[in-house]
């Protein structure tokens, strides 16, 4: 995925012990897609393979590719006895073609969705599908703008350090459809969630997320702008002693005709 190594440096020790709600949102995603026995799932974008492994124990072959070499140095450590792969989700090809492709949390990454939409479609067989979750329209939109207003307070253009795409259900449909896939299902809903670690809940977010928007920032201007967000969200996303993630996602079904 594009912006998971273009700005973002990714923790994978960080990410499995501060972010682990990631993967536990995603198990719901798991019962959508139903993988029956002996199936072959490509999971894009599978950071540290925590839903991989889940996906293995419902009788899934699982092949599990992501681009940040960290996140999948983690996921081989962790579960050595599965498949993971380095790829680009742009540009990604299989030597095999795959009953169905699983995503969580991973194409709000790669704006040029295209490019992703038909990586998916060669990858399936004629009557696989496509089973993903990710950031919608309005996903985070209190944490852009805190961070936006946070950088232009420190004197520091925030423009091209958003690495996120966050599309409407309408346009993330027609996409699909114009790689040639036929969508099922879509909803898109809000998901306030609560972060982990108390008051530095939102700090390990950051920390996790939004490395673009800190960027080739000293550690004092970054604990700055750090605080900035933290004064301007207090009020809207602080509460007894617990940070939320104003997020909004997408959920979505689609299917490679026979």
């Amino acid at each position: 995925m594009l912006k998971r190594t273009e700005g973002v440096d990714w923790d994978a020790g960080h990410y499995d012990k501060q972010m682990d709600f990631v993967a536990k949102h995603g198990r719901s995603v798991l019962e959508l897609l139903g993988p029956v026995q002996g199936e072959s799932v490509l999971d894009l974008g599978c950071g540290t393979g925590s839903l991989s492994v889940e996906l293995a124990e419902l009788g899934a072959d699982v092949t599990g590719v992501d681009l940040s070499e960290t996140m999948i140095e983690q996921a081989r450590l962790k579960y050595p006895g599965l498949r993971f792969e380095v790829g680009d989700m742009r540009s990604y090809r299989s030597h095999r073609p795959f009953d169905a492709v699983f995503s969580n949390a991973a194409l709000h990454w790669v704006p040029q969705a295209d490019e992703a939409a038909r990586t998916v479609a060669e990858a399936l067989k004629p009557g696989g599908r496509l089973v993903a979750e990710f950031g919608g329209f309005g996903n985070v939109a209190r944490i852009e703008r805190a961070l936006a207003e946070a950088l232009a307070g420190a004197g520091i253009d925030p423009a091209g350090r958003n690495p996120w795409y966050f599309p409407t259900i309408g346009e993330y449909s027609a996409l699909l459809e114009r790689a040639g896939l036929d969508v099922r299902y879509a909803e898109r809903f809000d998901r306030p969630t609560p972060l982990p670690e108390g008051e530095l809940g939102l700090r390990h977010w950051l920390h996790a997320f939004a490395g673009s928007y800190y960027a080739g920032l000293g550690g004092e201007v970054q604990e700055r702008v750090t605080a900035a967000v933290e004064e301007r969200l207090r009020p809207e996303l602080y509460a007894d002693g617990t940070w939320s993630a104003d997020y909004s996602r997408i959920r979505v079904l689609a299917v490679k005709p026979r």
